[in-house]
C-alpha cells in the first residue's frame, strides 16, 4: 500500500491519466479518423498529454481547491 500521505500526488497521478486518455483518444479520432492506425497513434498522444497534464494538475488542483472554497457555503 502506498501511505496517505502521497495521496494528493496519486489522485493527480489516476485522474491526470484518465482525463488525457479521455482527451485524446477524442482529439485523435476527430483529427484523424478511426483507421489502422489509430491505436498508435492514440498511445503515443496519450503519452505526450499525460507527460503534461500530470505536472498541471499538481499545480492547478490546489488553486481549484481555493476557488471552490471561496464559491461554496
Amino acid at each position: 500500500m502506498i501511505p496517505a500521505r502521497y495521496s494528493n500526488i496519486l489522485f493527480g497521478f489516476i485522474l491526470s491519466g484518465l482525463m488525457s486518455c479521455i482527451v485524446s483518444g477524442l482529439s485523435t479520432f476527430r483529427a484523424l479518423g478511426f483507421g489502422p492506425h489509430f491505436p498508435v497513434l492514440w498511445a503515443g498522444n496519450w503519452a505526450v498529454s499525460w507527460a503534461l497534464a500530470f505536472p498541471t494538475v499538481l499545480v492547478v488542483a490546489p488553486v481549484a481547491r481555493r476557488i471552490v472554497a471561496r464559491l461554496t457555503a
